[in-house]
Protein backbone atom coordinates (compact mmCIF):
# COMPACT_ATOMS: atom_id res chain seq x y z
CA UNK A 1 0.00 0.00 0.00
CA UNK A 2 1.20 3.51 -0.90
CA UNK A 3 1.22 6.03 1.98
CA UNK A 4 1.79 9.74 1.41
CA UNK A 5 2.74 12.59 3.72
CA UNK A 6 -0.87 13.72 3.56
CA UNK A 7 -2.07 10.27 4.62
CA UNK A 8 0.28 10.30 7.61
CA UNK A 9 -0.68 13.80 8.70
CA UNK A 10 -4.40 13.08 8.35
CA UNK A 11 -4.10 9.91 10.40
CA UNK A 12 -1.86 11.35 13.09
CA UNK A 13 -4.14 14.39 13.43
CA UNK A 14 -6.91 12.07 14.61
CA UNK A 15 -4.83 11.26 17.70
CA UNK A 16 -5.03 14.87 18.91
CA UNK A 17 -1.39 15.27 19.94
CA UNK A 18 -0.53 18.66 18.46
CA UNK A 19 -0.05 20.20 21.93
CA UNK A 20 1.88 17.25 23.37
CA UNK A 21 5.43 15.93 23.40
CA UNK A 22 5.76 12.29 22.38
CA UNK A 23 8.24 9.44 22.58
CA UNK A 24 7.93 7.41 19.40
CA UNK A 25 8.77 3.85 18.37
CA UNK A 26 8.25 2.80 14.77
CA UNK A 27 8.38 0.12 12.12
CA UNK A 28 8.04 1.86 8.78
CA UNK A 29 7.62 -1.47 6.99
CA UNK A 30 4.33 -1.93 8.81
CA UNK A 31 2.82 1.00 6.88
CA UNK A 32 3.41 -0.33 3.38
CA UNK A 33 5.34 1.98 1.04
CA UNK A 34 5.80 5.44 2.54
CA UNK A 35 6.63 8.00 -0.14
CA UNK A 36 9.90 9.51 1.08
CA UNK A 37 10.41 6.91 3.81
CA UNK A 38 11.65 7.91 7.24
CA UNK A 39 12.03 11.59 6.39
CA UNK A 40 8.37 11.79 5.42
CA UNK A 41 7.36 10.07 8.65
CA UNK A 42 9.49 12.45 10.71
CA UNK A 43 8.01 15.49 8.98
CA UNK A 44 4.51 14.18 9.63
CA UNK A 45 5.32 13.64 13.31
CA UNK A 46 6.77 17.13 13.68
CA UNK A 47 3.65 18.61 12.10
CA UNK A 48 1.37 16.54 14.37
CA UNK A 49 3.04 16.98 17.79
CA UNK A 50 4.64 19.63 19.97
CA UNK A 51 7.95 17.77 19.81
CA UNK A 52 9.38 14.28 19.64
CA UNK A 53 12.05 12.12 21.24
CA UNK A 54 13.22 8.63 20.32
CA UNK A 55 15.76 6.19 21.75
CA UNK A 56 18.99 6.22 19.72
CA UNK A 57 20.69 3.43 21.63
CA UNK A 58 24.18 2.23 20.66
CA UNK A 59 24.67 -1.38 21.74
CA UNK A 60 27.96 -1.80 19.86
CA UNK A 61 29.70 0.19 22.61
CA UNK A 62 28.91 -2.50 25.17
CA UNK A 63 31.50 -4.77 26.79
CA UNK A 64 31.07 -8.08 28.62
CA UNK A 65 33.54 -8.33 31.54
CA UNK A 66 35.06 -11.51 32.92
CA UNK A 67 33.57 -10.85 36.37
CA UNK A 68 30.92 -8.59 37.88
CA UNK A 69 28.18 -8.26 40.49
CA UNK A 70 25.77 -11.10 41.20
CA UNK A 71 22.17 -11.08 39.90
CA UNK A 72 23.11 -8.81 37.02
CA UNK A 73 21.18 -10.56 34.27
CA UNK A 74 24.18 -11.63 32.19
CA UNK A 75 26.75 -14.39 31.79
CA UNK A 76 30.17 -12.87 32.35
CA UNK A 77 32.96 -13.65 29.92
CA UNK A 78 30.55 -15.02 27.33
CA UNK A 79 31.08 -12.49 24.54
CA UNK A 80 34.83 -12.20 24.06
CA UNK A 81 34.55 -11.87 20.28
CA UNK A 82 31.97 -9.08 20.61
CA UNK A 83 34.26 -7.26 23.03
CA UNK A 84 36.93 -7.20 20.31
CA UNK A 85 34.48 -5.53 17.93
CA UNK A 86 33.18 -2.94 20.43
CA UNK A 87 33.46 0.66 19.29
CA UNK A 88 33.89 3.73 21.52
CA UNK A 89 30.85 5.96 21.78
CA UNK A 90 30.89 9.18 19.78
CA UNK A 91 28.26 11.88 19.57
CA UNK A 92 27.65 11.08 15.90
CA UNK A 93 27.54 7.30 16.31
CA UNK A 94 24.51 5.96 14.41
CA UNK A 95 21.60 4.52 16.34
CA UNK A 96 21.61 0.73 16.42
CA UNK A 97 20.10 -0.74 13.24
CA UNK A 98 17.73 -2.93 15.25
CA UNK A 99 15.85 0.24 16.21
CA UNK A 100 14.80 0.90 12.62
CA UNK A 101 15.52 3.83 10.32
CA UNK A 102 13.42 6.53 11.99
CA UNK A 103 15.61 7.11 15.10
CA UNK A 104 18.68 7.59 12.90
CA UNK A 105 16.77 9.98 10.64
CA UNK A 106 15.77 11.95 13.72
CA UNK A 107 19.32 11.95 15.09
CA UNK A 108 20.69 13.34 11.81
CA UNK A 109 18.12 16.14 11.58
CA UNK A 110 19.68 19.61 11.73
CA UNK A 111 17.38 20.64 14.59
CA UNK A 112 17.86 17.47 16.65
CA UNK A 113 19.60 17.33 20.01
CA UNK A 114 21.09 14.07 21.29
CA UNK A 115 22.08 13.07 24.81
CA UNK A 116 25.52 11.63 25.49
CA UNK A 117 24.80 8.35 27.26
CA UNK A 118 27.21 5.79 25.76
CA UNK A 119 24.54 3.07 25.50
CA UNK A 120 21.07 4.58 26.01
CA UNK A 121 21.10 7.98 24.34
CA UNK A 122 17.95 9.78 23.20
CA UNK A 123 17.52 12.26 20.37
CA UNK A 124 14.78 14.83 20.07
CA UNK A 125 13.44 17.90 18.31
CA UNK A 126 11.70 20.68 20.25
CA UNK A 127 12.39 18.71 23.43
CA UNK A 128 15.78 20.00 24.62
CA UNK A 129 14.89 20.06 28.33
CA UNK A 130 13.72 16.47 28.14
CA UNK A 131 16.93 15.34 26.43
CA UNK A 132 19.08 17.33 28.87
CA UNK A 133 17.51 15.58 31.87
CA UNK A 134 19.38 12.34 31.19
CA UNK A 135 22.24 11.34 33.50
CA UNK A 136 24.63 8.40 33.30
CA UNK A 137 23.14 6.99 36.53
CA UNK A 138 19.57 7.76 35.40
CA UNK A 139 19.37 6.88 31.70
CA UNK A 140 15.57 6.87 31.48
CA UNK A 141 15.10 10.27 33.13
CA UNK A 142 13.84 11.81 29.85
CA UNK A 143 10.80 9.55 30.04
CA UNK A 144 10.03 10.81 33.54
CA UNK A 145 10.27 14.43 32.41
CA UNK A 146 8.12 13.66 29.38
CA UNK A 147 5.46 12.24 31.69
CA UNK A 148 5.60 15.37 33.87
CA UNK A 149 4.90 17.41 30.73
CA UNK A 150 1.80 15.34 29.88
CA UNK A 151 3.59 13.42 27.14
CA UNK A 152 2.39 10.44 25.14
CA UNK A 153 3.89 7.22 23.80
CA UNK A 154 3.45 6.72 20.05
CA UNK A 155 3.63 3.14 18.80
CA UNK A 156 3.83 3.40 15.03
CA UNK A 157 3.22 -0.07 13.62
CA UNK A 158 4.84 -1.70 16.66
CA UNK A 159 3.59 -3.08 19.98
CA UNK A 160 4.49 -2.70 23.66
CA UNK A 161 7.50 -5.00 23.40
CA UNK A 162 9.44 -1.95 22.15
CA UNK A 163 7.83 0.49 24.60
CA UNK A 164 10.84 1.86 26.50
CA UNK A 165 8.58 3.81 28.86
CA UNK A 166 7.51 0.57 30.54
CA UNK A 167 11.14 0.12 31.60
CA UNK A 168 10.99 3.48 33.34
CA UNK A 169 7.87 2.37 35.20
CA UNK A 170 9.62 -0.86 36.21
CA UNK A 171 12.33 1.19 37.86
CA UNK A 172 9.79 3.35 39.71
CA UNK A 173 8.12 0.18 40.95
CA UNK A 174 11.40 -0.96 42.49
CA UNK A 175 12.21 -3.69 40.00
CA UNK A 176 15.82 -4.81 39.81
CA UNK A 177 17.96 -2.77 37.44
CA UNK A 178 21.23 -3.91 35.92
CA UNK A 179 24.75 -2.64 35.33
CA UNK A 180 26.35 -2.65 31.91
CA UNK A 181 29.71 -1.40 30.67
CA UNK A 182 30.46 0.78 27.64
CA UNK A 183 33.56 1.81 25.77
CA UNK A 184 34.15 5.55 25.40
CA UNK A 185 36.99 7.45 23.77
CA UNK A 186 39.30 7.23 26.76
CA UNK A 187 37.96 4.62 29.18
CA UNK A 188 35.39 1.97 30.05
CA UNK A 189 32.33 3.45 31.77
CA UNK A 190 30.03 1.66 34.20
CA UNK A 191 26.41 2.31 33.24
CA UNK A 192 23.84 1.60 35.96
CA UNK A 193 20.08 1.59 35.42
CA UNK A 194 20.11 -0.81 32.47
CA UNK A 195 16.60 -2.27 32.09
CA UNK A 196 15.30 -5.81 31.89
CA UNK A 197 13.76 -7.78 29.05
CA UNK A 198 10.65 -6.45 27.29
CA UNK A 199 9.30 -9.61 25.67
CA UNK A 200 6.40 -9.84 28.12
CA UNK A 201 5.24 -6.23 27.87
CA UNK A 202 2.21 -6.85 25.65
CA UNK A 203 0.42 -8.20 28.72
CA UNK A 204 -0.15 -4.58 29.76
CA UNK A 205 -2.34 -3.78 26.75
CA UNK A 206 -5.79 -4.58 28.24
CA UNK A 207 -5.01 -2.52 31.33
CA UNK A 208 -4.07 0.62 29.39
CA UNK A 209 -6.91 0.33 26.89
CA UNK A 210 -8.80 3.30 28.34
CA UNK A 211 -5.69 5.47 28.04
CA UNK A 212 -5.04 4.49 24.41
CA UNK A 213 -6.04 6.16 21.15
CA UNK A 214 -5.78 4.24 17.87
CA UNK A 215 -5.83 4.97 14.16
CA UNK A 216 -5.11 2.88 11.08
CA UNK A 217 -2.66 4.42 8.59
CA UNK A 218 -1.93 2.37 5.52
CA UNK A 219 -1.44 -1.18 6.74
CA UNK A 220 -0.18 -0.08 10.18
CA UNK A 221 -1.96 0.29 13.48
CA UNK A 222 -0.82 3.44 15.29
CA UNK A 223 -1.38 3.65 19.04
CA UNK A 224 -0.99 6.67 21.30
CA UNK A 225 -0.83 5.89 25.02
CA UNK A 226 -0.98 8.56 27.72
CA UNK A 227 2.43 8.26 29.35
CA UNK A 228 1.67 9.19 32.95
CA UNK A 229 -1.31 6.81 32.99
CA UNK A 230 0.78 4.01 31.49
CA UNK A 231 3.43 4.47 34.15
CA UNK A 232 0.85 4.44 36.93
CA UNK A 233 -0.72 1.19 35.68
CA UNK A 234 2.64 -0.57 35.31
CA UNK A 235 3.83 0.49 38.76
CA UNK A 236 0.60 -0.71 40.36
CA UNK A 237 0.80 -4.06 38.58
CA UNK A 238 4.39 -4.75 39.60
CA UNK A 239 3.80 -3.69 43.18
CA UNK A 240 0.84 -6.09 43.30
CA UNK A 241 2.71 -8.88 41.50
CA UNK A 242 6.53 -8.69 41.45
CA UNK A 243 6.59 -11.03 38.43
CA UNK A 244 4.17 -9.01 36.29
CA UNK A 245 5.25 -8.40 32.67
CA UNK A 246 8.24 -10.76 32.86
CA UNK A 247 8.76 -13.03 29.88
CA UNK A 248 8.37 -16.81 30.13
CA UNK A 249 11.57 -17.85 28.38
CA UNK A 250 13.52 -20.15 30.72
CA UNK A 251 16.84 -18.88 29.35
CA UNK A 252 16.15 -15.15 29.87
CA UNK A 253 18.96 -13.99 32.14
CA UNK A 254 17.36 -10.67 33.07
CA UNK A 255 13.85 -11.95 33.87
CA UNK A 256 15.33 -14.82 35.86
CA UNK A 257 17.49 -12.36 37.82
CA UNK A 258 14.33 -10.41 38.71
CA UNK A 259 12.59 -13.60 39.85
CA UNK A 260 15.53 -14.60 42.02
CA UNK A 261 16.19 -11.15 43.49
Amino acid sequence: MYVSLSDLKTGLAKLGLTKHLVIAHASLKAFGHIDGGAETMLNALLDSTRGIIMPTFTYKTMLNPEVGPLKNGMIYGSEIDLNKMAEPFQADMPADKTMGSLPETLRRHLKAKRSSHPIQSFAGIRADAVINSQRLYDPLAPIGMLAEQDGWVLLLGVDHTVNTSIHYAEKLAGRLQFIRWALTQDRVVECPGFPGDSSGFNAIEPDVEKYTRRVQIGTALVQAVHLKSLIKVVVEQIQANPFALLCQRPDCERCNAVRWS
